[in-house]
């Protein structure tokens, strides 16, 4: 999600233009075309990854990486993380191939420096400290620090791997916004638990699979009850104005930060002198961040970032299968719809499926079950969707090391840390 600094607002903005231009900028009409994947990954020393790295080296690598011709677009955040954003992409393998040329370069930069991509959802071993000065970093975490320090830590120490995938058409059927929509929503809590990566923080195990979720879910729950699945646009459009304004930009800094004042109340004018304009509206939407956000595209964000040079890869491939393939998104919308009327209806993350995926994983026997029958759905697809024989073999593989047996990739984690903590 790159982040630029926000121009000043030019022109003002009513409350029915501003729902307008939610709706219409978060849900364009289309049939499903395109895929994308945004990856963020965390910079270590390998020959020492638990050390924090100071300010200076983590620039002069931003630096190096910025001069490669990279088609994604290059994001730092604010702790020092590293993010490609890939171009949308036709088809998943022309997403995976791009992508994956653009992490061997980014790779070979970084080698010389003895640095290195490290995937997990979580720093497992530091504090977070932002090393990234802006104003807009500036405000949000004086924004955050009045609800504790979870806002910190998802600033500077968390990473995920976020799939971007077409809203769809607005008319009914399996490719209608409607129903991409909700299997996002109800399809989150599987992907969590699937790939969860982040159960160490500070050093040690937090009793919980997916604490990057966790963090998140703490600074922002703002998914669409079950009632709201009918008209997406209008769900996120009564969302995104009731959402409360992070900041305020000011010509000089700091931005101002204010207490409890929604988007909607701004355009209301309960700031004198300070009314809203769209580029304002713009720059508000880019602070919400749900698991689930549609930025003219629907954007998943619950996903850990993910071990491995190319772990990536089975939730890319495995997340847009059963989205865009009609007989492997019936399926799967069956199959995760049942189990949420079992585990009862309300806004996720904080709804039981959603907690049991953050706390347990795929450890969670519902859980698995509906991971079980995704996977095997992806997997017959994957061939209709042209996908190569490497994807396929990589999302077989993790469906045997993992899925089949209850487990998730923070597991392994957790077990390297027991034979350390004995």
């Amino acid at each position: 999600m790159p982040h630029g600094v926000c121009p000043p607002a030019q022109e003002q903005l009513t409350e029915s233009a501003a729902e307008l231009h939610v709706r219409k900028s978060g849900f364009p009409p289309g049939p499903p075309r395109r895929t994308g994947v945004e990856l963020e990954w965390l910079l270590i020393d390998p020959n020492d990854p638990a050390h924090p790295l100071s300010p200076p080296r983590l620039a002069a690598a931003a630096d190096a990486v910025r001069l490669l011709p990279l088609r994604s677009a290059l994001t730092v955040e604010p702790g020092g993380q590293l993010e490609l954003s890939s171009p949308p992409a036709a088809s998943l393998m022309r997403c995976v191939d791009a992508v994956d040329a653009d992490l061997r370069l980014v790779r070979g930069r970084l080698r010389p420096l003895g640095l290195a991509l490290a995937g997990y959802g979580l720093n497992p071993w530091q504090s977070p400290r932002r090393v990234v000065h802006s104003p807009r970093y500036a405000a949000m975490e004086a924004h955050f620090d009045r609800g504790g320090s979870a806002g910190r830590f998802m600033m500077a120490g968390t990473a995920s791997t976020q799939i971007c995938l077409d809203s769809g058409e607005r008319e009914p059927g399996p490719l209608g916004q409607g129903r991409r929509w909700q299997l996002a929503h109800l399809l989150g809590a599987v992907l969590t638990a699937t790939f969860a990566n982040s159960p160490l923080q500070m050093g040690s195990p937090t009793g919980l699979r997916s604490t990057r979720q966790a963090v998140w879910a703490a600074l922002d729950a703002g998914l669409a009850p079950a009632g709201a699945f009918a008209d997406p646009a209008a769900a996120w459009a009564a969302h995104a104005l009731d959402a409360p304004v992070m900041f305020i930009r000011t010509e000089q800094a700091p931005w101002i930060t204010p207490r409890g004042l929604t988007f909607r109340e701004w355009l209301r004018g309960t700031v004198p002198g300070l009314h809203p304009g769209l580029d304002d509206l713009d720059c508000h939407l880019s602070t919400l961040f749900p698991p689930v956000r549609p930025r003219g595209y629907l954007e998943l964000r619950m996903i850990d970032a993910q071990p491995g040079a190319d772990g990536w890869v089975v939730p890319l491939a495995v997340t847009a299968t059963l989205f865009d393939d009609p007989a492997a998104a019936e399926t799967a919308y069956r199959a995760v719809k049942q189990l949420a009327e079992r585990a009862g209806t309300g806004p996720a993350p904080r709804n039981p499926l959603w907690r049991a995926a953050v706390r347990h994983g795929l450890a969670d026997p519902e859980l698995r079950e509906v991971a079980e029958v995704c996977f095997r759905a992806a997997l017959e697809a994957l061939p209709r969707r042209g996908a190569s024989p490497a994807v396929r073999e990589a999302v077989a593989r993790f469906a045997d090391r993992y899925v089949a047996r209850g487990r998730c990739p923070a597991d392994d984690l957790l077990d390297t840390w027991k034979e350390q903590h004995p």
